[in-house]
């Protein structure tokens, strides 16, 4: 073998070039959105700078009206039993509340599952937080009429109900990670999937905050969305009764 000169890598400075001109553009279109922002503001306020008297009274008026409606809502909330997590008593008690709120969720559970325990630790800290839902929990064997027509297999089960009509079912802890020491917003986002409540956060984006922590600390598993999480439920089992998750 003879020694050959290397051949000569071309293409340098154009990759160099490259990537000049691909951050030349970056900075470009952050100038751009920052002059639409800046753009919008002037607008909003030459807006407010051309309205009179009469305006002003009439956009205070509005929001006025907007915060007392805002206030009769949340009284009326409270006086369905919406803000806090509540025992019912009978299947009869659990039509009621259906019929009576718009979002509802029930946490079926046998208090000698220790999972059901968990389950009421969460929903306990997250009733006060959304009141626009009701949130309660009924005895799982003291309601075997609502735990065979709701298909209710695998305790603990949280069934959640828009307008009388049971959407979804978070059955067990699969959905949440398939563990027990799951954060509270790993809950909050599984419920909130099917708009039962509210949160401030893209829910297709997953769990946010503390549930991220969680999710590296298990290598990743258990928050990605299950084929028709968003959807509504067609039913689980034509099975009766209600077994542990933990069995």
């Amino acid at each position: 073998l003879t020694n050959r000169p290397l051949p000569r890598r071309h293409g340098g400075q154009d990759s160099m070039g490259d990537i000049e001109a691909m951050q030349a553009a970056l900075e470009q279109q952050i100038l751009n959105v920052a002059q639409t922002v800046e753009d919008q503001i002037d607008a909003q306020n030459k807006a407010l700078d051309d309205m009179d008297e009469d305006d002003l009274e009439r956009l205070r008026e509005k929001r006025m009206q907007q915060m007392r409606k805002a206030n009769e809502q949340r009284a009326e909330w409270r006086a369905m039993g919406h803000g806090q997590y509540q025992e019912l008593t009978d299947e009869k008690e659990f039509f009621e509340a259906a019929k009576k709120s718009d979002h509802m969720l029930c946490h079926f559970y046998r208090g000698t599952t220790p999972r059901c325990a968990i389950v009421d630790k969460h929903l306990g800290l997250l009733a006060p937080k959304h009141i626009e839902a009701r949130f309660c929990r009924i005895n799982a064997e003291k309601s075997p009429f609502l735990v065979q027509k709701l298909l209710v297999v695998v305790l603990p089960t949280i069934a959640l109900v828009h307008k009388g009509k049971v959407i979804d079912y978070v059955v067990g802890f699969d959905d949440i990670g398939g563990h027990d020491d799951f954060p509270t917003e790993v809950l909050e986002w599984r419920i909130a999937c099917q708009g039962v409540i509210k949160v401030d956060y893209d829910v297709h984006d997953g769990p946010p905050g503390e549930a991220q922590l969680h999710k590296q600390r298990y290598g990743g598993k258990g928050f990605k969305a299950r084929p028709g999480i968003w959807q509504t439920h067609e039913g689980s089992s034509d099975e009766g009764g209600g077994s542990d998750d933990d069995e």
